[in-house]
C-alpha cells in the first residue's frame, strides 16, 4: 500500500511537472488551402516538440485582417503567432508591434529566401516575419476551351485579348463563364486585383502630392472594363466572390479564365481537388496597349510574433518548423512536389523534381521576379506597393474604396458614381491624416 502511494505520488509529480512546462501557442491564420494543409501536418511538429500545444484560429481573409489588426493595435495579447503579409510587416515592425525573428533554428537557412520576398518581410535589415508562401499574380486558363474556340493564349496577353477570349468561350447555358475575377470588397480582395488592373492600365492611387486619382481617365477605363466584362462573361453573384470562391468555381470547371494569385496554380492543377487539372495553362498578368506594365503584385503570407506575446521562444520554434526547407520536404513526401508552398525559397526552383511536377513553377517565379513594388505603375508615385499602398491608412481606405467598386459590380451604383465616391472618401481620409490640405 505504501509502495503504491509512493508510485502514485511520483507519477502525479511528473504529470504536474509536464503540465507546468507545457505551452499553448494560439495561432491566427487564413483559411487558404496551404494553411489548412499545414494544420493537418502539425503532428510532425508535436512529435518533435511535445511540450508545445497549438490552438488554431482560422479565419476568412477579411476577418483575419480585422482581428489581428485590432488585437495588435490594442495590445490585446490574444495571439502568439499571426499570419500577416508584406503590407503589414514593415508598418508594424516600425511601430514596435512585432518581435524580430532571430531564433528560427539552425536549419532555417535565411540566405535561401528569394531576395524580393526576403526584403518584403524585413524591416531595417531584420526579418520580422517568415514567409510561408509567396506569390504574384498571373492568368490561369482552360486550354480545352481555348482550343474549342480556336484561340491561342499569348505568353504575354493584353487586356483586349482577354476580353475577346472571355466573351467567346462563355457558355452560360452550360454554366461556363469566360472569366472569374475578385468582386468581394476588401483591400486584399477586390482591391488587390483592381489596383493591379489599374496599374497595368496606367492608373495610380495618388499623384506625387498624395492627391487621389480616381477622377482620372485611367481609373475610369479600368472600372468600365472590369464591370462590362464581368457582366458579359462573369459568373452570377460575382460581387461576393473572393479568392476561395473563384478557386472553387475554376476547380469545378465553371471558369474559362481566372486571373489571380500564382499560389492558386497548385490547387487548380491538383487532380485530387480539380476537375480540370490536366487542362490548365498559364500566362503573365495582362498588360495594356504599349504601356508594357504587367501589374504583377507581390504578396507573402507570413508568420510573425506580436511584441506582446510571452511565448516568443516557442513561437519562433514553430515558425521555424513551418517555414524551413524540411517542411517543404515533408509536404512533398506526403502530398507530392506540386503541393508544396511556393514562392519563398531559391532551392525550390532549383529542384528538378519540383520543376517537373509543377508546370506552373517557372511562370510563378517569372511573375514574382517581374513584380516591382518600388515602381508599380508607369507614372511616378509617392508610395511603394504593388496591389496596395504601403501606408497605414490604406487598410481602411482600401476596403472603403473596395466597397464602392463591389457595389458597381453588383449594379447598385454606376462605375462613374463609384469612382466619384472613391475620390471623395479617399480625399477626406487623406486630408484627415495630414497628407493633403
Amino acid at each position: 500500500m505504501r509502495l503504491r502511494t509512493l508510485l502514485f505520488s511520483a507519477c502525479a509529480a511528473v504529470t504536474f511537472a509536464g503540465t507546468a512546462i507545457a505551452e499553448t501557442l494560439t495561432i491566427a491564420t487564413v483559411n487558404n488551402g496551404d494553411m489548412i494543409r499545414m494544420q493537418k501536418l502539425t503532428d510532425d511538429f508535436k512529435a518533435k516538440n511535445p511540450d508545445i500545444d497549438l490552438k488554431w484560429v482560422t479565419l476568412e481573409e477579411n476577418v483575419l485582417r480585422q482581428k489581428v489588426t485590432t488585437d495588435i493595435a490594442t495590445k490585446g495579447g490574444q495571439f502568439d503567432i499571426m499570419t500577416i503579409g508584406n503590407y503589414e510587416v514593415p508598418i508594424w515592425a516600425k511601430r514596435g508591434w512585432l518581435k524580430p525573428l532571430d531564433a528560427l533554428g539552425a536549419n532555417y537557412d535565411e540566405a535561401d529566401l528569394l531576395p524580393t520576398i526576403h526584403e518584403a518581410v524585413s524591416y531595417d535589415g531584420k526579418l520580422y516575419a517568415s514567409p510561408f508562401y509567396g506569390e504574384s499574380a498571373m492568368v490561369m486558363y482552360r486550354k480545352d476551351l481555348f482550343e474549342k474556340a480556336g484561340l491561342t493564349m499569348p505568353a504575354e496577353p493584353n487586356w483586349d485579348f482577354i476580353a475577346e477570349a472571355a466573351r467567346k468561350i462563355t457558355d452560360k447555358n452550360a454554366s461556363i463563364y469566360g472569366i472569374c475575377l475578385r468582386g468581394k470588397a476588401g483591400w486584399g480582395e477586390n482591391m488587390a486585383f483592381l489596383t493591379a488592373l489599374a496599374n497595368s492600365m496606367g492608373g495610380r492611387w495618388f499623384d506625387e502630392q498624395w492627391k487621389p486619382q480616381f477622377d482620372q481617365p485611367e481609373w475610369q477605363k479600368s472600372i468600365d472594363y472590369y464591370v462590362k466584362l464581368m457582366k458579359d462573361a462573369g459568373p452570377p453573384g460575382a460581387s461576393a466572390n473572393g479568392f476561395n470562391e473563384n478557386l472553387a468555381l475554376f476547380q469545378t470547371g465553371k471558369c474559362g479564365i481566372w486571373i489571380d494569385a500564382t499560389v492558386a496554380a497548385s490547387f487548380v492543377s491538383n487532380p485530387k481537388d480539380s476537375a480540370v487539372a490536366d487542362k490548365v495553362g498559364y500566362a503573365l498578368f495582362p498588360a495594356s496597349g504599349t504601356l508594357g506594365n504587367h501589374g504583377n503584385w507581390l504578396w507573402a503570407w507570413s508568420l510573425a510574433v506580436p511584441a506582446g506575446s510571452k511565448k516568443d521562444k516557442a513561437a519562433q520554434k514553430f515558425i521555424g518548423w513551418a517555414t524551413d526547407k524540411a517542411y517543404i520536404d515533408l509536404v512533398a513526401g506526403k502530398e507530392g512536389w506540386a503541393s508544396v508552398p511556393p514562392g519563398t525559397r531559391i532551392s525550390l526552383y532549383e529542384n528538378a523534381q519540383y520543376r517537373q511536377a509543377a508546370p506552373f513553377a517557372l511562370p510563378t517565379l517569372a511573375a514574382i521576379k517581374a513584380a516591382n513594388t518600388a515602381k508599380p505603375t508607369v507614372k511616378p508615385v509617392p508610395y511603394t506597393g504593388g496591389q496596395f499602398v504601403a501606408i497605414a491608412e490604406f487598410q481602411g481606405i482600401g476596403t472603403a474604396v473596395g466597397q464602392q467598386f463591389s457595389a458597381a459590380l453588383a449594379g447598385q451604383v454606376t462605375p462613374e458614381q463609384a469612382l466619384r465616391n472613391a475620390q471623395q472618401l479617399t480625399a477626406r481620409e487623406m486630408t484627415k491624416a495630414g497628407y493633403i490640405k
